[in-house]
């Protein structure tokens, strides 16, 4: 079963209570921009598991899935 990869997350928080991810720090310390957010909903990840709100993301030119759930930020990993 993947994993669960844990990774800091600079986001926006609007009057509205929205959040908008910004950048994401991955394990090694790399900082990746996040270019746009196509959508959230909430959402399990049926790869490694849990739940909350999955944010579809464009980093880098690839769609990833930033998955918020309670109060920390994960991706899927491998």
């Amino acid at each position: 079963m993947p994993l669960k990869i844990y990774v800091e997350v600079i986001a926006k928080f609007d009057i509205d209570g929205n959040i908008t991810p910004l950048s994401i720090r991955w394990e090694d310390g790399t900082i990746y921009e996040i270019d746009r957010t196509l959508g959230v909903h909430r959402r399990a990840s049926l790869r490694a598991g849990g739940a909350g709100m999955r944010y579809t993301c464009i980093i880098r030119r690839q769609k990833r899935y930033l998955y918020l759930e309670d109060s920390r930020w994960f991706v899927e990993g491998t």
